[in-house]
């Protein structure tokens, strides 16, 4: 396997680029796959997005020369460090059309407006939809990007949850797609949003569901029309360690009064002790909010099988995508 860059390495990070003369020779003798990552995460996430796709795609390559490259929609907010590693590292999205893309993933955003026609993206994340469909082979869209896409192509409106869901999740197959070959006999995916996409919407416009989580609606499904879109409205490209960043992102909200509400545990990652710990810690939290109490956090541990079974989830969605976009 070789993952090359548009750019180098994304300089700071965990190098993934290989350097030696024979495999930099590669694309010589092999057809490149290119894949473009359209990365909307927060400036929080920017960079662990980056890690976490990379990582993906370099797994699940198996033989393939893959070539990523990155990209930022400029009307998403950002801090100017952001701005500043965007300029320097990404590749400008107007110069997409020229790089023949086979693959393109768009990630989902933080929620800045009560409506997806109310982010200060919209009119560029509808352009990209057209501008994939017309261009790839297959585009996956994640969380947020999956509403907006779904959205812009059938008017398929997203409903806002009663509470975020959060946590990992089994999910039941829907389909003998490809996509879903060799997944672990309990597929796992991490969710977290504040909205969903009714199954029986998405059904009535023609959409294939191919997982289900349990207790968390639809997970995977795709329409297939000039390019086939697949939709993840969970993260199965999540680190193990993501949702548990998002929670103490959130508790940190809640004790300086950024947030309202206190965050729910994430379902089924940490293990009984842990849990117990930190809803402790939530009584205490919302009897006296205090920045202070957030060093009282516990030793925070993890159920001993879910690490395994997120990440050989989506090894497998991810090397299956490479596949079909190899054939």
């Amino acid at each position: 396997m070789t993952l090359l860059f548009d750019k180098a390495d994304l300089q700071d990070d965990a190098p993934l680029v290989p350097t030696n003369a024979a495999e930099s020779a590669a694309p010589a003798r092999r057809r490149v796959i290119e894949i473009g990552l359209v990365n909307n995460m927060s400036d929080a996430a920017l960079r662990a997005t980056e890690r976490q796709f990379m990582q993906l795609l370099r797994d699940g390559a198996e033989g393939q020369t893959v070539r990523l490259h990155c990209f930022a929609l400029p009307s998403v907010t950002r801090s100017q460090a952001a701005r500043q590693r965007i300029a320097s590292l990404y590749t400008d999205i107007a110069e997409i059309d020229a790089l023949q893309l086979d693959g393109l993933i768009v990630t989902g955003a933080e929620p800045r407006a009560a409506t997806l026609q109310g982010e200060p993206y919209w009119d560029e994340m509808r352009a990209l939809v057209d501008w994939a469909e017309a261009h790839t082979r297959s585009t996956i869209w994640s969380c947020l990007a999956a509403h907006a896409a779904v959205l812009h192509l059938d008017g398929v409106e997203r409903q806002r949850l009663p509470q975020k869901c959060s946590g990992v999740y089994g999910c039941d197959l829907m389909d003998d797609d490809a996509l879903l070959a060799g997944l672990p006999a309990q597929p796992r995916v991490p969710h977290s949003r504040l909205n969903d996409l009714p199954a029986e919407k998405l059904a009535a416009a023609g959409y294939t569901m191919l997982t289900q989580a349990q207790g968390a609606g639809v997970d995977i499904f795709t329409r297939q029309t000039r390019s086939r879109f697949v939709f993840f409205q969970g993260h199965p490209e999540y680190d193990i360690c993501s949702l548990q960043r998002e929670y103490l992102r959130d508790i940190g909200r809640y004790l300086t009064g950024e947030r309202q509400d206190y965050p729910d545990v994430p379902v089924d990652y940490f293990d009984d002790e842990t849990e117990q710990a930190l809803q402790m810690l939530r009584a205490e939290a919302e009897a006296r909010r205090d920045p202070a109490l957030i060093a009282k956090l516990p030793s925070l541990t993890l159920r001993a099988d879910v690490a395994e079974a997120v990440e050989g989830t989506a090894s497998a969605l991810f090397r299956n995508w490479l596949t079909m976009l190899a054939q």
